[in-house]
């Protein structure tokens, strides 16, 4: 029997969870030196539902979020968890109220193994008072089967791929049985039936009376899992509506406040001789036998799975992981590539697909970030830098590229995703690439930039930069590939040209 006291309370909680939804902001405001983050937004989630949170990049989202998660203290406005006023004043005080979320950018600690990482800060202990390994081992292990996850939980987190981490990340949230969990991008590094089993999980979640927030840049999960959504445009509260009441266009217009007719601008250019030629590159136990062509003016679109190692062979072209055999030929001449350095000296760019862990220096201003690969390029007078040009040069391809910062000595970390990627690209275009190799180039990138980066790939396509564009996402490998290199489990298993290609054949030749 529970006391009238504990009853009225359980009552007053429902009734208030009703009424303002298990998490209810109001009023927020959040600034920042030189930026106005958000300005009176809101935000009202309801129990069992996934609740969508769609804008640009810039647009506030995860401003909003890293609010709700405590990381974050708002200039003004109130938050309402469970139809009470609540003060999160660190991320650990979230967690113990309810909250947990899934960070875009992930934040295991590689040299702890799975299951010390779930249960940081809960670790079961024996009757000696440590840490019982073996029942902390066991409650992953239970957990994972709850969720139909297999990965080792003695596994060590660096030995994992991008997409076990994920699903680890996700299975440390649902492991604090919050009320609120908020997803930021969670597919992005996760196959079509990684998504689905996903899905799956988020459907469960539901079931049990979790309110989720879903933040993505992809609009067919939108309309698969998402049961409404809330739109930011430039830290402002645009509007929320059921997403059985909208349509695809609708979205776009809200986020961007213009048409974007055209996602993928593919211009139809000249293509050249070849510039880059690859034969029989192997890495032993990663990739094997690859060979191909890629030609001035050229787009090469490269396929695959996860594990298909896409990745490894552009790291090994840029001198990141040197391949152990084979033979790669620029402009027909032999050359060895053992060092970034290398690929450089070649006029080589390569934009990696972890900008967090190999991309940013994060705790840099965007001006370092953007100058890091061309401040040994010639510009010094009298062995000093040019820092005058330097920062002219720079501070023009910010421009280009419209990324969204107070000033160029804003530091890179205080950015949205979306413009640290454009930093990125800023970064290696300055350095006049002949081959630019992207891995992943619009990865959470928001509808708006998409559009712009592929109008910028597709421009220096035309100016006979020779692109390797590396992406998981199928619909941006057929819009703007000239070909396309499919590969499965370390080997090239086929070639498709772009009159020829479409979504069934790659799959068809990237499950081989």
């Amino acid at each position: 029997m529970i006391s009238a006291n504990t009853a009225a309370a359980i009552k007053r909680v429902r009734r208030n969870t009703e009424t303002h939804g298990v998490l209810a902001i109001s009023g927020i405001r959040k600034e920042f030196p030189g930026v106005l983050a958000l300005d009176d937004v809101q935000l009202r989630i309801r129990p069992g539902t996934v609740h969508a949170l769609m804008g640009e990049n810039g647009a506030g989202k995860s401003t909003l979020m890293k609010i709700i998660a405590g990381v974050y203290q708002p200039d003004a406005g109130e938050i309402r968890l469970r139809g009470e006023v609540v003060t999160l004043k660190s991320p650990l005080d979230a967690l113990d109220q309810g909250i947990a979320m899934i960070h875009q950018e992930l934040a295991l600690m590689n040299w702890m193994t799975v299951s010390e990482n779930i249960w940081i800060r809960r670790e079961p202990k024996n009757r000696f008072g440590l840490i019982d390994h073996h029942r902390m081992n066991e409650m992953t292990r239970e957990l994972f089967e709850r969720l139909n996850i297999r990965v080792d939980p003695r596994a060590q987190v660096s030995e994992l791929t991008v997409a076990q981490k994920q699903m680890v990340e996700i299975a440390r949230a649902v492991s604090h049985e919050a009320d609120v969990l908020i997803m930021d991008e969670p597919t992005s590094a996760l196959t079509d039936r990684e998504v689905e089993h996903l899905f799956t999980i988020i459907r469960d979640l539901k079931a049990r009376g979790i309110g989720i927030v879903y933040i993505t840049h992809k609009m067919n999960e939108l309309f698969e899992i998402a049961d409404e959504f809330t739109v930011f445009r430039d830290g402002r509260y645009v509007g929320t509506h059921a997403s059985t009441d909208t349509t695809r266009d609708d979205i776009i217009r809200m986020m961007v406040g213009r048409e974007i007719n055209n996602m993928f601008p593919k211009i139809d250019c000249p293509i050249g001789d070849v510039i880059l030629e690859v034969r029989n590159l192997t890495l032993p136990g990663v990739f094997e036998d690859i060979s191909f062509t890629l030609r001035q003016g050229e787009i090469l679109g490269v396929a695959g799975l996860v594990g298909s190692k896409r990745s490894n062979v552009a790291e090994a072209l840029f001198g990141v992981h040197p391949a152990a055999s084979g033979e790669i030929l620029v402009e027909g001449k032999p050359v060895t590539i053992d060092s970034p350095r290398a690929a450089m000296g070649l006029r080589m760019a390569f934009l990696t697909e972890d900008r967090k862990e190999t991309g940013c220096f994060l705790n840099l201003d965007c001006l370092a970030n953007i100058q890091s690969a061309i401040i040994t390029q010639g510009h010094a007078r009298a062995g000093f830098l040019d820092e005058k040009t330097l920062t002219k040069m720079s501070a023009d391809m910010a421009e280009k590229l419209r990324v969204k910062t107070p000033n160029l000595y804003e530091t890179v970390e205080n950015l949205s995703g979306g413009n640290q990627q454009k930093l990125l690209i800023a970064r290696w275009l300055l350095t006049r690439p002949r081959i630019l190799i992207l891995d992943e180039p619009t990865r959470g990138i928001d509808v708006g930039a998409k559009s712009e980066i592929h109008r910028l790939i597709t421009g220096l396509a035309a100016e006979g930069v020779a692109v390797l564009m590396i992406s998981s996402e199928l619909p941006e490998v057929l819009g703007m590939s000239d070909r396309i290199m499919v590969m499965h489990e370390g080997h090239v298993s086929g070639f498709l040209d772009r009159a020829e290609a479409d979504q069934m054949k790659i799959m068809d030749l990237a499950a081989r």
